[in-house]
């Protein structure tokens, strides 16, 4: 009997810790998704200031 309680504790801990490297990965990703937005648009306004500086030179 001991063994299965062994087993059955192995089990709930390895989900546990998978649950845990899930919550941790999806954090990373959300972080990831966040930096990647602002670079995006960081370029999306460099380009548009660009944009303006040839409007504005050409008249």
């Amino acid at each position: 009997m001991k063994i299965c309680n062994s087993s059955q504790n192995w089990s709930e801990t390895k989900k546990m810790y998978q649950t845990k490297k899930l919550h941790i990965l999806i954090s990373i990703k959300e972080s990831y998704e966040r930096k990647v937005a602002a670079i995006s648009a960081s370029i999306s306004k460099l380009e548009e200031q660009m944009s303006s500086n040839i409007n504005d030179n050409e008249i």
